[in-house]
């Protein structure tokens, strides 16, 4: 189950969803309106994640991009949220722009692994 959200997580997530990058929103663009529902910039406990399915307990991670990535920092926070039951799917922000379907059908398999077939 997902950790209740804070209010600065709830702000955050408000404010990011107004200035996106390219790959959040390429990849927002191929995930809306399909059979799974996501939603993007969503907090989760004390952090935002870029894309979650609740009905999954599944979160979808733009990696790169205009912020610097922090591995480190990342799996903390990774870890945290897992043992929360939320389950990760990490994608490249350059894969995104590049070769947006090939990340999505990658996204559908890793979703197939999980145990449910869409």
């Amino acid at each position: 189950m997902k950790p209740p959200s804070t209010p600065v997580a709830r702000q955050a997530a408000h404010n990011l969803r107004h200035r996106s990058t390219d790959s959040k929103r390429l990849l927002w663009m191929a995930l809306r309106g399909r059979q799974l529902k996501f939603r993007r910039q969503h907090p989760a406990g004390g952090y935002v994640l870029d894309f979650y399915c609740h009905e999954l307990s599944l979160a979808i991670e733009i990696d790169g991009g205009y912020h610097d990535f922090t591995p480190t920092k990342d799996m903390q926070r990774q870890r945290f949220l897992e043992a929360q039951g939320i389950r990760f799917i990490r994608v490249l922000a350059e894969d995104v722009v590049k070769e947006r379907e090939a990340v999505v059908e990658y996204i559908r398999a890793q979703i197939k692994l999980l145990g449910v077939a869409r």
